[in-house]
């Protein structure tokens, strides 16, 4: 092979490597800013785990009942009162009504109390409250 034949071959595979070097870097720039981008993981909450996740409780004695709030007390002499908001999927056991013991099972919901499970235990007798 002569001087200007093995000169030029050279020259082409100087310009090769220069191509495939260059498209290496192309091709490795955007993966390497993939992997040291955080990852984010969608949160795999169903509706029944996100449920059970914000799921409260309480017991009181009923101050007033309706077909969709429910206000119960600590106790007789208390005068703070917690406000639930039933609706036609609150399961319902026992006799719900003013001067009843019960048992709230609930969840909040913009700024309001969800009652999930209302369970009635009995009466209080002899008090009677303002139905509301």
């Amino acid at each position: 092979m002569s001087p200007e034949a093995r000169a030029t071959s050279n020259t082409h595979m100087r310009i090769y490597r220069h191509l495939l070097l260059c498209a290496g870097i192309v091709l490795l720039v955007p993966m390497l800013a993939m992997a040291s981008a955080p990852q984010t993981q969608k949160p795999k909450a169903t509706a029944k785990a996100a449920a059970k996740a914000a799921t409260h409780s309480t017991s009181g004695i009923v101050r007033s009942v309706d077909a969709g709030t429910l206000v119960i007390a600590k106790n007789d002499k208390a005068t703070k009162t917690d406000t639930f908001v039933l609706s036609s999927t609150t399961v319902k056991k026992g006799d719900v009504a003013v001067g009843a013991k019960v048992s709230v099972r609930y969840t909040t919901e913009g700024g309001q109390n969800l009652a999930t499970a209302v369970t009635a235990s009995g009466k209080t007798k002899g008090k009677n409250f303002p139905v509301r």
